[in-house]
Formats: C-alpha cells, sequence, structure tokens
C-alpha cells in the first residue's frame, strides 16, 4: 500500500503549495482512492507535479462534509468519470458552520443528481473491497477534541451544534487495519474504539488530524494534563501503532504529544508517503 499527501496546511520542497485542508492519494494496487479532497483543485495540481493520474481513480472516499475535506469534489469529478464517490447522505443534506474567529459558513453546495451513478451514499458499516472497510464511529465515553465547540450544522431546524453524523473512517487491510481518520471529530480515542470493535483487527498505522487545537489568547483547548493522558493512553493500549498526524493537529501540541509517544507519532506534510505491506 503506497499513500501521498496531496493538500494540508503544511508544505514541502516538493509540494511548496499549502491550503486548509487535506486529501491522501492511497494506491492499494488493485483499486486506488482518494482520501477527500481538500479545499480546492489542490490536490488536483500536486497529482499532476508528482505524475499521479487521477482520472483513474476508483473511489472517492469523503470523511465528512467540511468544506476543507470536500472542497475539490466539484474539480475531481471534472475530471474523474469513473471513481465511485463514498460519503454520508448528511454530509451534502446538511449546512455546516464554524464560528472560530467569526461565523462563516464551511459547508458546500453540490447535488448529487447532477453526477447519476456517482455516488454511494454510506449509512452503515460497509465493506467496498474485501480489503477496504468504511465504519461510522461511535461516541463510545471518550472525550471528544475541545475545538469541536466551534462548530455547527443546520438540518433544516436551525443552527444546533453539530454531532458529527456525517462523520466515516476509511479503513483498509486484510491482518491488520490502515486507519484514515479525517479530522477525527468524534475523538481519536472514540474512533480506535469502535474500530476495534467492528474489526476485530490490530491497528497497524493511523494518518489524519486530529482535531486538537492550540491554545490561543482567546480560547483554551486541551491542557497538557489532558494531553499526557491522551498519548498514556496510546503508548499502553497501542504500542504498536504509529500514528500520523498534521491538518487539524496544532504544532504545539505536536510536540508534545512527540514528546510522549516518541517514535509512535509522526507529523505529515503535502507531499508525505508513507508506504505500508499488508
Amino acid at each position: 500500500m503506497k499513500s501521498i499527501v496531496l493538500s494540508d496546511n503544511r508544505n514541502s520542497t516538493v509540494l511548496p503549495e499549502t491550503e486548509h485542508g487535506l486529501s491522501v492519494y492511497l494506491d492499494r494496487g488493485a483499486y486506488k482512492v482518494i482520501l477527500d479532497t481538500g479545499a480546492s483543485d489542490l490536490c488536483i495540481r500536486n497529482a499532476q507535479k508528482l505524475d499521479l493520474d487521477l482520472e483513474t481513480l476508483d473511489y472517492i472516499f469523503i470523511s465528512h462534509g467540511h468544506a476543507d475535506h470536500i472542497g475539490g469534489l466539484t474539480a475531481l469529478l471534472e475530471i474523474n468519470s469513473k471513481a465511485k464517490v463514498l460519503l454520508s447522505p448528511e454530509a451534502l443534506s446538511q449546512r455546516f458552520f464554524s464560528n472560530r474567529k467569526c461565523l462563516r459558513e464551511i459547508g458546500i453546495q453540490l447535488l448529487a443528481d447532477q453526477y447519476p451513478g456517482r455516488f454511494v451514499f454510506v449509512n452503515e458499516d460497509i465493506f467496498i473491497e474485501p480489503d477496504f472497510q468504511i465504519i461510522k464511529p461511535k461516541k463510545l465515553g471518550f472525550p471528544l477534541p475541545k475545538g469541536n465547540r466551534h462548530l455547527s450544522k443546520d438540518s433544516g431546524k436551525g443552527r444546533e451544534p453539530d454531532d458529527f453524523n456525517h462523520e466515516l473512517m476509511a479503513c483498509f487491510g486484510t491482518e491488520e487495519s490502515f486507519v484514515y481518520c479525517g479530522c477525527a471529530h468524534h475523538g481519536l480515542l472514540n474512533i480506535l474504539q469502535s474500530i476495534g470493535n467492528k474489526t476485530n483487527k490490530s491497528i497497524r498505522a493511523v494518518l489524519g488530524g486530529f482535531h486538537l487545537l492550540d491554545s490561543d489568547e482567546h480560547n483554551t483547548y486541551e491542557i497538557e494534563k489532558e494531553l499526557a493522558a491522551l498519548a498514556e493512553f496510546l503508548k499502553t493500549m497501542y504500542p504498536d501503532t504509529r500514528f500520523y498526524t498534521g491538518h487539524c493537529t496544532g504544532s504545539e501540541v505536536y510536540a508534545f504529544l512527540k514528546q510522549k509517544l516518541g517514535a509512535q507519532l509522526e507529523l505529515f506534510h503535502t507531499g508525505y508517503k508513507i508506504e505500508l505491506t499488508n
């Protein structure tokens, strides 16, 4: 399995252009997937720089309905005429907002009917391929990211806190799982436990943002005591799992967790590559 980050907040010398978004290209050999599309067509432009042909994609997986993960979808559908779009129906049927810094809409307006036969709406855990499973995470009592408090939605009855009923996880592998967690709005530990309960497979690697924001003069998010508890839980319960994070994981949060987790945790950026055998 080969994967490469096409869109992220952090850049590299290979792909210097960034955006507040996340998109990851994954080649399983038998099929190819793009995991989220970032906020714009940057994933397409960066793929071209790396000689990756997105016209041959088999699947487009959307982890949730926020524009930094689905904003490039329309542009991608214009160049790819065959890939199935895998997402929750709530990702398109609701409007999404953030009040961080200022109130703004963070969803997209897209009608699936304009692309007949292209959309597969996922309402429950399903297998897409024998080694590709989509899982709806559950809230199992572990903490939710404190940054979630800025996020809301409107499903037709006015704005209310976002409960992330539109969030999905992608899991790959036959013997062990490689997990793509998008922004992990359900909380990393709830997600890991949900996947473990469903697959009964060990989790070899996790890639995605953890939605652990850096505190500032206006907002306090996870404090060091809470981050230390998270790191200790990961070290104890998932000692053999590698974690690759970026996007909505703050730089100060990452530095703190890196001190605790060492080689278990790595920071990704545009152009970041991961190769695993499974």
